[in-house]
């Protein structure tokens, strides 16, 4: 999509520090970070929401579930715990509609979350 923040940064329009990439995601610490860990992880696939994946994404969300848990290894958050979230939607708090995965972690997280 031409006008989508996070395709442009997946393709490299828009240049990021990228923490991890391969052929189907990109990883990348948030600008705006709720975590002493928090990154970003999309697919270069452009989904707009998680209510608008499909059957033939299942692999592409499971890669990026497999992803999530390499980099909490990587950053030293997993022994410990860490969140991996996705909002949805306006109430859920999605800001950018391309789906995207946080991956917060290196503090004890609350509940309810929010």
């Amino acid at each position: 999509m031409d006008s989508c923040l996070f395709c442009k940064i997946a393709d490299g329009t828009i240049a990021t520090e990228k923490v991890y990439e391969d052929e189907q995601v990109v990883a990348f610490n948030d600008i705006d970070p709720q975590a002493p860990v928090h990154i970003l992880i999309i697919p270069r696939k452009h989904i707009a929401r998680i209510i608008d994946i499909t059957p033939e994404d299942s692999a592409l969300i499971g890669h990026i579930h497999q992803v999530a848990v390499s980099l909490a290894e990587k950053f030293n958050i997993a022994a410990d715990g860490f969140r991996l979230v996705n909002n949805c939607n306006e109430y859920g708090g999605q800001a950018v509609y391309h789906i995207h995965f946080h991956l917060l972690g290196g503090r004890k997280m609350g509940w309810p979350p929010g």
